[in-house]
């Protein structure tokens, strides 16, 4: 898929409205530095991993409690939300792709920025971590066909809406197969469940009208959403302008995980602190 359209980078607020994501075919890297003490580590024993045995009705049991109150599930890759879209309906995952150049994984930082992993855990070879969705996090919907689903808006490029204040970097004009940020995390204080704050990389395709295409993932901050006030990793997606295709993280079909040491949806730390530590997500959406 060509993105012929805009690469935008966004920082965003809201009183009232929640925000952006896509992703169908693509590569999304992430890693959490710090300005002060980067954290560095070797790369996990695939070989070895290959070689154990794999038992799902005993690995599907070791339920992850996150300091933050998560329950985060290791659940089977052909099991996760993407497979039960009717064109996925018995299909396989596939292998992620290479990486463009300069961006393997040896001399990455570690991938241990999220609170569920603080106490060394990480779901085995063949599994996905998956936040699991609570009750309560169903009834903060207004609706159960709205859950994890931004409203219907229209989507502009200036900051000109009711109550909701954005900075927006972009280019345009060309052809595009992929983009790169660094991203500040902090956990900025939202005053009401309604409110958010978050900062993304966002790929667009299309006009601003029904047919905007888009691909998301940054940090957000969305008491609404998750319950609570923690700055967490997130993706969105919408092939429609956010009408009836696309959702956060892995809440409904279309974006396939294969990565099993992130959890979409989960509490990001350290966080940045003003005159203190700098910490930052590096993405990248790649085709």
């Amino acid at each position: 898929m060509v993105m012929d359209g805009a690469v935008w980078i966004r920082e965003e607020d809201d009183d009232n409205t929640n925000i952006p994501i896509f992703v169908f075919v693509f590569l999304l890297l992430l890693v959490i530095s710090s300005s002060i003490c980067a954290a560095h580590s070797s790369e996990t024993g695939n070989s070895q991993a290959n070689n154990q045995t794999f038992r799902p009705e005993e690995e599907l049991k070791k339920l992850k409690l996150s300091p933050d109150g998560d329950i985060i599930d290791c659940v089977l890759l052909r099991h996760q939300p993407a497979f039960d879209h009717p064109k996925l309906k018995g299909k396989k995952p596939l292998d992620p792709p290479e990486r463009p150049n300069g961006h393997n994984r040896k001399g990455m930082a570690a991938e241990d920025f999220q609170m569920w992993m603080m106490s060394g855990e990480s779901c085995p070879e063949g599994t996905i971590p998956i936040r699991r969705t609570t009750e309560e996090d169903m009834l903060r919907a207004s609706s159960v066909a709205s859950f994890g689903k931004k409203p219907t808006r229209l989507v502009r490029r200036d900051s000109s809406s009711d109550g909701h204040e954005h900075a927006v970097g972009y280019v345009s004009g060309d052809e595009y197969y992929g983009a790169k940020a660094n991203i500040n995390v902090w956990a900025p204080r939202v005053s009401n469940q309604y409110e958010f704050s978050l900062s993304q990389l966002w790929v667009i395709s299309g006009s601003f009208g029904d047919d905007l295409n888009t691909i998301e993932a940054g940090w957000q901050v969305s008491p609404e959403l998750y319950g609570d006030y923690y700055p967490r990793f997130f993706t969105y997606w919408t092939s429609d302008a956010y009408q009836a295709t696309g959702c956060y993280n892995l809440l409904c079909s279309g974006f396939v995980q294969t990565n099993n040491r992130i959890a979409i949806g989960a509490a990001i730390s350290p966080t940045s602190s003003y005159g203190g530590g700098q910490f930052d997500i590096s993405l990248l959406v790649w085709k």
